[in-house]
């Protein structure tokens, strides 16, 4: 009986200690993971205040944290920000294809339109007390100091510098790992079209291309601009009365036209009546006949708005498409 009483009050005391064993370890668990929470918090938190300066075309800027209500004030700023996972509060209208490209049209339905890309509306910008706005120092260099005053503006040089939108955007909107991976696919993708294409091509390449565009009175011939650094990085070269820094040259008299001659031409110009009818009179003089890409059947027509006026990282992307189409060449 009495071994029995024993058992019976040693049974109890190690129940006991064993219950009390498992409350101090699971309380110990508790304060760890909410010691471990507050410290991913407070983390986060440093990081949403953290300031940084960002240098850009048109100064120093600082920014606070992650900017999340964002105005872009260029085509490739709008292009670019969908890649970053980044819906725009306030964009500009498009050039053609209004209010919005096409191809973006899905990602920014119901967006609010501020204006123009040359003349955006400081008032509706203002309205939308966006976190930061991505302007060009070439559109709006002259309205700086007041968008800035609106929220803190940061800005690249020329439109069609796609690449440079992608580094600005990731330093600012605190996503660098981003950008960084944006761009590296970018040049993966050039990589391996320009190997595809030397070997497909063969001795034939490289391929010397002019890049033209007709208006109602006139003809272009475009050098660096966003399709001619394309070309470029894809492997393609000017001809060398087209080397200058220059966006390009402007072409009044046909007497003119032997300053296009190149291998291949890309094409491109609005649907537009007048356009079209100055083009038959260009393409119609004799010495368009005597050009290399015309008795070689390589004048092609692409697609204005890929080719020229959005500028982004989608539209290069597009671009490159485009190419490896042509070429008949596997992405």
């Amino acid at each position: 009986m009495l071994n029995n009483q024993l058992h019976k009050k040693w049974g109890l005391l190690l129940f006991v200690v064993l219950m009390v064993t498992l409350l101090v370890a699971c309380g110990s668990e508790e304060t760890s993971s909410e010691n471990a929470s507050s410290e991913e918090g407070e983390k986060s938190s440093s990081e949403n205040s953290k300031e940084r300066e960002i240098d850009h075309a048109m100064g120093t800027t600082t920014i606070k944290g992650t900017p999340e209500k964002v105005v872009t004030l260029y085509q490739g700023a709008t292009d670019t920000a969908i890649v970053f996972g980044v819906e725009p509060v306030g964009i500009v209208e498009s050039w053609v294809e209004k209010p919005i490209y096409k191809y973006l049209r899905d990602d920014l339905e119901g967006t609010k339109l501020v204006g123009e890309e040359t003349q955006p509306n400081l008032e509706e910008i203002a309205k939308l007390k966006p976190d930061v706005i991505f302007a060009s120092k070439l559109r709006h260099e002259e309205i700086y100091e007041k968008l800035n005053k609106i929220a803190p503006t940061v800005a690249i040089d020329q439109v069609y510098e796609f690449k440079e939108t992608v580094k600005l955007m990731g330093e600012t909107l605190n996503k660098q790992d981003k950008s960084d991976e944006i761009l590296t696919n970018w040049d993966e993708r050039i990589k391996d079209f320009n190997k595809k294409a030397a070997e497909k091509l063969g001795d034939e390449w490289p391929l010397n291309v002019s890049i033209l565009n007709f208006r109602s009175d006139h003809a272009r011939i475009y050098f660096d601009s966003f399709a001619g650094m394309i070309l470029r990085e894809a492997g393609f070269t000017r001809p060398e009365n087209q080397q200058s820094d220059e966006w390009g040259m402007k072409l009044t008299d046909k007497e003119s036209i032997n300053e296009m001659n190149a291998d291949v031409f890309y094409v491109f110009m609005s649907d537009d009546p007048a356009i079209k009818d100055n083009y038959k009179e260009w393409t119609n003089h004799p010495l368009w006949q005597n050009l290399d890409a015309v008795n070689n059947d390589e004048v092609h027509m692409v697609d204005e708005v890929i080719w020229n006026m959005s500028g982004g990282i989608q539209a290069a992307n597009l671009m490159l498409d485009d190419l490896y189409d042509r070429f008949d060449l596997e992405k």
